[in-house]
């Protein structure tokens, strides 16, 4: 059931998938710049340090900007690895080497 071959790998499942796997990606900069600027509030606080605001948001704006890119770029890429191991070099199928018997 679960190492069946998959269905043929279109275009159209490529695009989505590296849509999917970008949005992933940005979801994941939005956590990051959650915990970041969490972290920063709180240690502003027991400092007793002065907060400046940007919109709303206590981080500087390339900040904000470089997390986004950061986490859209390397959702992208991590989508084109993904989709490579699955759809290309089967790797998900294969057994690992270590588990071979005889070796």
């Amino acid at each position: 059931m679960f190492f069946r071959r998959p269905l043929k790998a279109t275009p159209a499942k490529h695009y989505t998938y590296l849509i999917a796997a970008t949005i992933l990606g940005v979801f994941l900069s939005l956590l990051a710049h959650i915990i970041i600027e969490t972290n920063y509030l709180r240690w502003a606080q027991d400092a007793g340090r002065k907060i400046v605001w940007y919109g709303g948001c206590s981080l500087h704006p390339l900040i904000q900007i470089g997390l986004l890119v950061v986490g859209a770029a390397g959702g992208f890429l991590i989508g084109r690895l993904w989709w490579r191991w699955l759809y290309i070099d089967h790797r998900w199928g294969k057994k690992p080497d270590s588990d071979v018997k005889g070796k």
